[in-house]
């Protein structure tokens, strides 16, 4: 099929985690949508916490895709399906919150996670207009992320040039009460990590079903990248010395080998007994002190507050307010 003016196909990153060589993808459409110039779209929540205005589009399965907001002439809007099943609403329910409260006009440089909730954070950040988005530089957590800013015509970054970021908003595996979370399902959690720790605020975007009360529910294995020569030695220390026997080591699913992560290092899966994973840093600080350990997915006291969509069209919010975290949910419309 011929690319004309207005449309460009590509492979899309919608609804995968980046794990090792990528299979092929299916393709998906993204289009310009004309319209005059906008201001970007904020929702403030105020003190009576007002129903989240596009709840009733989102959850309606039969309704064409929402558009919340014109998008300028020449932006490119990663096109979701008409049709979303009750976890993708979630997702984009968490996301454009998200979005809405924290990526604010005078934030200029964005980190931007991985993740299959990441897309509706591009989504949303395209729709907040052509005019505000010109001026921002977003910085990628992986191959991922970098494509879909690229196709989305936002202007590419690197940490190299910005090491210090005003917003990153990322997805997570598992957040606990305590908003420290699981990262490395599609094995980035080291960019991720530095992206987040550059960041002056760093969000957390998921579906309910990523909202525990410990790490550990429902993602038994703590990610961990080593470099390829040591990862034997990790195995053996993480079944010896620190309580992991069922620690492998991440094989691919579209290759004969190991998940390689885009730094080139391998992907060790480590479960933990629960008494371990009540004390998350603790046990990040002992995974992290052995040699060959690049990075490890916990990410203990680093978000500033999270966004799970919710089954009912709802959005739960942890935020850390003064050393606490607070729950609170935001009713649908």
């Amino acid at each position: 099929m011929a690319v004309t003016e207005g449309s460009l196909f590509l492979e899309t990153v919608h609804m995968i985690h980046v794990l090792a060589a990528p299979a092929k993808l299916p393709l998906i459409l993204f289009a310009s949508r004309p319209s005059a110039t906008t201001t970007a779209f904020r929702r403030s929540v105020t003190a009576n916490r007002m129903p989240l205005p596009y709840v009733d589009e989102i959850l309606t399965n039969a309704i064409p895709r929402p558009v919340p907001m014109p998008v300028p002439t020449g932006s490119a809007v990663p096109m979701t399906p008409t049709k979303l099943s009750v976890i993708e609403q979630s997702k984009r329910l968490a996301a454009y919150t998200a979005v809405d409260q924290h990526i604010l006009p005078h934030h200029k440089v964005i980190g931007i996670g991985s993740g299959s909730t990441v897309p509706y954070v591009v989504e949303r950040i395209v729709q907040q207009g052509e005019q505000l988005n010109k001026d921002r530089v977003f910085i990628p957590t992986g191959f991922q992320s970098k494509e879909l800013i690229v196709v989305s015509k936002l202007s590419l970054g690197d940490v190299d040039q910005f090491p210090t970021i005003d917003v990153t908003v990322d997805g997570a595996d598992e957040v606990d009460s305590e908003l420290n979370c699981i990262k490395g399902g599609g094995a980035c959690h080291l960019r991720e990590k530095v992206l987040a720790e550059a960041a002056e605020t760093f969000v957390l975007v998921a579906d309910y079903r990523k909202n525990v009360q410990y790490l550990g529910t429902n993602f038994p294995g703590v990610p961990i990248e080593v470099v390829p020569f040591a990862y034997a030695k990790v195995l053996q220390n993480l079944h010896h010395r620190l309580g992991s026997p069922n620690a492998t080591l991440r094989m691919a699913k579209a290759k004969a080998g190991p998940v390689v992560s885009d730094n080139g290092n391998f992907i060790i899966d480590a479960p933990f007994p629960v008494e371990a994973m009540r004390d998350p840093y603790k046990l990040m600080a002992r995974i992290k002190l052995l040699t060959g350990v690049v990075e490890v997915g916990l990410f203990c006291h680093m978000a500033q507050a999270a966004y799970f969509g919710n089954q009912d069209g709802s959005v739960t919010v942890k935020s850390r307010l003064e050393g606490e975290v607070i729950e609170e949910t935001l009713p649908s419309a």
